[in-house]
């Protein structure tokens, strides 16, 4: 056997160097249970998120009714968001994470009855989208939460990547495959593949070992609870930069309400749905090169240069002259999205405590859930006074101009380095400490 040239190594290493790094997915099992129960769960989800706009449209033929489902969703996000968060650090998470799991599935299923039922209301997808937003806001902390518990300090940016490249392609196959199966074989169809989903994801979820309570407090968690959350955010302005960075970018530019009038500007109707997946495409095929992100350690200007970037590649997007080339660079605004998604949640799980995790994840909930909500409210009345076109390229200009003025307004974010960083090292020393107690 002829012995490897130093040449080829040297390449091997290059190569593996932008793979997607899995490692995450090697170490502890908990983590392959909450990744393949999400995995299962969200494909399912996807079904539903295509079959309810179109029983709705269906249903009514009004654009005001389907516009109007996803705002029900708002003030129960930003109610028991923050709640959730709190309950997530004084309840069992793997609880909460359960109990999440099985209203989400009831309200599947309350979909599907409606469905099949001689006459099927329309308030019913309001009631249950507004329970779905409380069910999701209980379990969504929790589950962030849990992430950075359930892998080794060092690879919590490869368990990111892997989670975002996870959310991607469960976008791009579940509602391609939802929308065939809800126009094809009818919304009930889609709404009972959710249910059985649920139900696979669930005997997965079960089986993750608890953590126990992060609190031993016997006081229930209330409005003092999301305050000392709210308190420790406000004091970590490298915190409160990545959610305004967030906030900024989806309420300046975000674009996805005015795709069918984007598809009409370019006479390709057919093409709507290449517009709501280039944007995931491309997040994919970043995460699936983004074995050099864990060698980054300046998170916050890597945020920062992601997002300017994301921001210039929605106003290309805008201007673009020909469908090819809004599609390519919809594919570039969804990569530089995702990496700037990696490196905020490497600052949130590895710089926050993990007795606080929770109600920081509460915050980070409403922070990418109600942010594209008022970019879809923006764009579209932008496009209504001024031009379709014009919204779009001066929310992506104005996005860029409001990230670089952060940059400016806060240092700490910018200057923010893992390897220097006290609130790195004290998180990274309690769970060291917790992790020698287990084994004890």
């Amino acid at each position: 056997m002829t012995p490897s040239s130093p040449d080829k190594h040297d390449d091997e290493a290059r190569s593996s160097s932008w793979r997607i790094d899995t490692s995450a997915l090697r170490g502890p099992r908990d983590f392959r249970l909450l990744f393949f129960a999400g995995l299962i769960s969200t494909i399912g989800s996807m079904f539903t998120y295509v079959a309810v706009p179109l029983q709705a449209q269906r249903m009514t033929g009004s654009f005001v009714v389907v516009g109007l489902l996803g705002l029900a969703e708002v003030i129960p996000l930003i109610v028991f968001g923050l709640w959730g968060g709190a309950l997530a650090d004084h309840m069992d998470r793997r609880l909460m994470v359960l109990i999440g799991e099985v209203g989400a599935a009831t309200c599947t299923v309350v979909l599907f009855i409606n469905a099949i039922s001689p006459s099927p209301q329309v308030w019913v997808l309001f009631v249950v989208g507004a329970t779905f937003a409380i069910f999701d806001s209980i379990q969504r902390p929790s589950l962030d939460a849990l992430l950075p518990q359930m892998v080794d300090h060092d690879a919590i940016t490869s368990a990111a990547a892997l989670m975002s490249l996870r959310g991607n392609a469960t976008f791009i196959f579940g509602t391609a495959l939802g929308g065939f199966i809800a126009s094809y074989w009818g919304v009930a169809t889609a709404y009972g593949l959710d249910i059985v989903t649920y139900i696979a994801s669930f005997f997965l979820l079960i089986q993750i070992s608890s953590r126990g309570r992060m609190s031993h407090e016997d006081k229930f968690p209330g409005l003092s609870s999301i305050t000392d959350g709210l308190s420790y955010a406000w004091q970590r302005k490298d915190l409160l930069g990545t959610y305004a960075i967030d906030t900024t970018a989806m309420i300046f530019a975000f674009p996805t309400a005015v795709f069918p009038f984007v598809a009409e500007k370019y006479n390709a109707p057919w093409a709507l749905g290449l517009l709501f997946a280039a944007p995931a495409v491309g997040a994919a095929i970043a995460s699936l090169t983004s074995g050099w992100t864990s060698r980054i350690h300046r998170h916050g200007r890597a945020i920062f240069i992601a997002a300017i970037a994301y921001g210039l590649s929605i106003s290309l997007f805008g201007v673009s002259p020909t469908l090819p080339i809004a599609l390519a660079f919809l594919a570039v605004a969804g990569a530089t999205d995702m990496v700037s998604v990696v490196f905020r949640q490497a600052i949130w799980n590895k710089s926050i405590p993990d007795s606080i995790r929770g109600r920081l994840a509460g915050i980070e909930l409403m922070s990418y859930a109600i942010g594209p909500q008022l970019g879809n409210a923006r764009v579209s009345l932008g496009a209504q006074w001024r031009g379709l076109t014009s919204s779009i390229a001066t929310g992506g200009i104005l996005c860029a101009a409001g990230v670089f003025g952060l940059a400016l307004a806060l240092p700490s974010l910018w200057n923010y380095d893992e390897r220097t960083s006290i609130h790195v090292a004290q998180v990274r020393e309690e769970r060291e400490r917790n992790q020698q107690q287990d084994t004890d």
